[in-house]
């Protein structure tokens, strides 16, 4: 017999249970072991009783839908080297740099160093 109380499962779940025990019996598997494996069957689709808050349960649909989206933005904003409000030329990765005179159109910046690449990107501007 499994251990545990099944008091905090919902009604779905013990229902499923139900029925693959009865599916696990017509195939000749004794009642324990089909108990068993039907409560081990619903704990791994359902991953258990009934739960109560945890994580992600906090946010509505709707807003989890709005940071994905600003978190998108905010990698391609990144992977195009596009600078965060406030950052400084001095706190960019030179392959963002780089990006940056690119779009400006800076000649010669593949052999520049970082410093150059700050110091033609303030002249550009």
């Amino acid at each position: 017999m499994p251990r545990g109380d099944k008091d905090k499962y919902t009604d779905k779940q013990k229902r499923k249970a139900e029925h693959i025990e009865e599916g696990y019996e017509a195939k000749g598997v004794s009642k324990d072991e089909a108990e068993a494996r039907a409560w081990a069957t619903v704990n791994k689709q359902s991953g258990g009783g009934e739960r109560k808050g945890g994580s992600g349960q906090k946010k509505s649909p709707a807003a989890k839908a709005k940071a994905r989206e600003s978190s998108a933005r905010r990698a391609v904003a990144t992977k195009h080297g596009v600078p965060r409000p406030g950052q400084q030329l001095e706190e960019m990765t030179k392959q963002a740099l780089m990006d940056r005179a690119r779009q400006q159109g800076i000649a010669g910046r593949s052999t520049m160093r970082k410093g150059e690449l700050i110091d033609a990107l303030r002249k550009a501007a």
